[in-house]
């Protein structure tokens, strides 16, 4: 007596034909409920890019209003690449990880320069740009060229994850290897636009972090973490997050006459290029004044007194946390310039808002636009010298 044979595998463990019935499954779904997002309503690959880039570490309804006001002020590669990076970062500001905008920037200079204009379509060209790793070339190469590369983001690795049961830690090399395996074994041959986005999708709207709602969900039935686990939200498995260390960092509001005087960041490192009023990290046990009056010393070279604190700023970064303490400043000595430099500028109050600040400083900013008690604009003259 004959034996049935088995369905044939494919090489993730699906059958054949469940490997189809998920492809036809997620588009279906996809072509149904996706969003109705800007950067969707094109494949222009410009458009596309400036999406890729705005979406790293951040949420849709975050980058949405940033996308629409970015794209109306740089509407080409040409435009951005003849901005300045000021332009740029104040377009950027209040987004976080400037190293973004930073890297568009000098990526659309190369753009224009080395390709007239056009962004690449070769893997290697555009895997070679500033800011564009295997994720948003993948994501750019499918979307705007429909190129057969599957883009494995956060949403990604989570829908794969809870799909294949995978309970090893994704930030391990050998597991993202895998999960880019078989993102590539999913991938719909020519339709690569529409499953890279309809994956990324399902991630986002249904496959979540926490409370996923797995009844909604297209391809429930081929997802071994929704049939074998009892909480499908435990995958990803990722390493415990260590606590984030505590810095207080100071400020000096260093005022002359209406203006204050702001520094710019060095272009390289944590929030380059912003501007920021001077200070430093505070250190040891010394007293927030102390440390105010040294750090702003050691940046700029002026001597300056205290004239009035501000509210203190909670600020949480990556790697790291801060309390920002500003203090209203005057200078004793006149040892700087009063005039413009490099890396430092004296601003009319009213005109700060034209440079690009961190989230923490802008909130030092805003304290001084809303006090309405103390009135401190109003004291700005009064415990000021006259300019130098």
């Amino acid at each position: 007596m004959s034996q049935a044979a088995s369905p044939e595998k494919s090489p993730s463990g699906l059958t054949v034909d469940e490997v189809a019935g998920f492809r036809r499954r997620i588009l279906k779904w996809y072509s149904v409920h996706q969003r109705d997002l800007p950067w969707r309503r094109n494949d222009d690959p410009y458009s596309v890019w400036i999406s890729e880039m705005l979406l790293q570490q951040t949420r849709v309804d975050q980058a949405r209003p940033y996308y629409d006001r970015f794209m109306a002020r740089f509407p080409t590669v040409q435009a951005l690449a003849e901005a300045s990076i000021d332009e740029v970062l104040k377009s950027w500001e209040g987004l976080g990880y400037y190293a973004r905008a930073r890297n568009a920037h000098r990526a659309a200079i190369r753009i224009v320069s080395e390709y007239g204009g056009r962004i690449p379509s070769d893997p290697i060209e555009i895997g070679g740009l500033p800011g564009i790793g295997p994720y948003t070339a993948a994501a750019i190469l499918s979307i705007a060229y429909n190129k057969d590369h599957a883009a494995v983001d956060g949403n990604v690795i989570r829908v794969l994850s809870r799909l294949f049961r995978i309970e090893d830690l994704v930030s391990r090399t050998p597991v993202k290897r895998r999960l880019q395996w078989l993102a590539d074994t999913l991938l719909v041959p020519g339709r690569a636009a529409d499953f890279n986005q309809a994956m990324m999708e399902l991630g986002a709207t249904v496959c979540l972090p926490r409370n996923p709602v797995c009844e909604f969900c297209p391809v429930m039935r081929y997802c071994k973490a929704q049939a074998l686990l009892s909480d499908p939200s435990i995958l990803p498995k990722k390493a415990p997050r260590k606590e984030r260390p505590h810095r207080d960092v100071l400020a000096g509001l260093v005022v002359n006459d209406d203006r204050i005087l702001i520094v710019q960041r060095p272009m390289d490192g944590l929030l380059g290029g912003l501007w920021e009023f001077p200070g430093g990290n505070r250190e040891g046990e010394e007293s927030l004044v102390d440390g105010v009056v040294r750090s702003v010393l050691g940046t700029t070279g002026l001597a300056i007194s205290i004239v009035q604190d501000l509210p203190q700023v909670s600020h949480a970064f990556t790697h790291f946390r801060i309390t920002l303490h500003g203090f209203i400043c005057h200078l004793t000595s006149d040892s700087l310039d009063a005039q413009t430099s490099d890396n430092y500028r004296w601003v009319p109050f009213d005109q700060l808002t034209k440079f690009a600040f961190s989230r923490a400083h802008s909130r030092l900013i805003d304290f001084l636009r809303s006090d309405k008690h103390t009135g401190l604009r109003d004291r700005f003259v009064s415990v000021s010298p006259q300019t130098p």
